[in-house]
């Protein structure tokens, strides 16, 4: 390999946030203003029309997407000893935030082509104890919901999307974050759009967005705030004005950075279709994957391990993340404890091949050769490696 192939001077991060709308312009307003903490224009407006794009009724913002699990979970009465059913592969913020509420987590295998939870095992692992299912569209890649909303109807289930991936996903055309009874969103810097941090609890039920609200601000009285009244133990997990500025301007481009990422991965899919071994993401008949992140899977045929792979990448300034660790594996949630009715062969298998490559929605056509020349030039040079140490 020349020394132009590999540029180690050369850094690609794995994703940064795309700010290229009226971002400046929107909290330079609200700073100016003086509506800085938990009430202003700006929050009033991101909690109307992020929820009117998603397809529902109502929206709550807070100050992060796992306070937004656990703040659906505690609106749905979900208390210690009950069960909820959610794949074993997703980022851990989806577990702990039931674990707050003491619930016991029901861990189930993941598709193997398209990452989600294994619906297919959703109804054996229902128990007398099981109050919900948390739905995980993973790295952009809605869940089936048809079966999963059939099931929780005939069992009399709740259903929680945890939708902090999939902005602007769809599922049959209707997007992710509108089927269940309360879905959530994450804005963090990395997401298809950002706050920064924030997050966003949507529903289209009056009474559960009352509850919501109730919770989120410390059980203050809804309507009259600067009553000291409080009658339940109430959390403080309210957005800010100005992360909410930030969301404004982002939701104005949401269409577009869509769009960046999924002309991004299937720019990837052309360029690293044809290497052997090489797992890239689907995307089902009956779904509008996002690619939040571009994730691939290295196969026994590709020659290198995930990890070999990640550092030769690193080692050429490409920056990629391994891909979650199966939450049935993590030390924190085996002391917790969890219920696994199945084996989890699927889930272990992409937390030990996967990683994502840089997925940035302002990610160049130029960056993007580079990562793919590069790989498919250390895949070349082991497949030539180890042909010649069979003469």
């Amino acid at each position: 390999m020349t020394e132009s192939a590999i540029n180690p001077a050369r850094r690609i991060p794995v994703c940064v946030p795309y700010l290229n709308g009226r971002e400046e312009e929107y909290i330079q307003d609200a700073v100016h203003s003086t509506w800085i903490s938990s009430r202003g224009k700006y929050l009033d407006r991101f909690e109307k029309e992020f929820p009117a794009y998603v397809g529902v009724k109502y929206g709550t913002a807070t100050c992060n997407g796992t306070l937004a699990l656990h703040l659906a979970a505690k609106a749905l009465n979900l208390k210690a000893g009950d069960e909820v059913i959610l794949p074993s592969f997703t980022m851990i913020a989806s577990t702990f935030a039931l674990c707050y509420c003491g619930v016991v987590p029901v861990f189930l295998d993941c598709d193997p082509e398209d990452w989600n939870m294994d619906v297919n095992q959703v109804e054996a692992a229902i128990s007398p104890k099981t109050r919900a299912i948390m739905v995980v569209h993973i790295y952009g890649h809605p869940t089936n919901m048809g079966p999963v909303m059939e099931i929780a109807r005939r069992h009399n289930l709740q259903v929680i999307e945890d939708a902090a991936e999939a902005h602007g996903s769809e599922y049959l055309g209707q997007k992710c974050g509108s089927f269940g009874d309360v879905n959530c969103f994450s804005f963090f810097a990395n997401k298809n759009m950002t706050c920064g941090e924030g997050g966003m609890v949507v529903t289209d039920s009056p009474e559960l967005f009352d509850r919501l609200r109730y919770l989120k601000n410390l059980c203050f009285p809804l309507g009259d705030a600067r009553r000291y009244d409080h009658e339940e133990i109430g959390f403080n997990y309210r957005m800010s004005n100005l992360h909410a500025a930030l969301g404004c301007a982002q939701l104005e481009c949401i269409d577009e950075y869509v769009d960046l990422r999924r002309k991004n991965a299937h720019a990837y899919n052309e360029r690293l279709g044809t290497i052997p071994g090489l797992q890239l993401p689907v995307e089902r008949s009956w779904a509008k994957n996002t690619y939040w992140m571009y994730g691939v899977v290295c196969n026994q045929d590709f020659g290198f391990t995930r990890d070999e792979l990640a550092i030769k990448l690193a080692a050429a300034g490409i920056e990629t993340r391994a891909f979650f660790k199966p939450m049935h594996q993590q030390k924190a949630l085996i002391d917790y404890g969890f219920r696994a009715p199945f084996p989890l062969p699927h889930s272990e298998a992409l937390g030990s091949q996967g990683l994502y490559l840089p997925s940035s929605s302002s990610l160049s056509e130029s960056e993007m050769d580079y990562v793919c020349d590069t790989i498919r030039r250390l895949q070349g040079s082991h497949v030539i490696t180890r042909s010649s140490s069979y003469q």
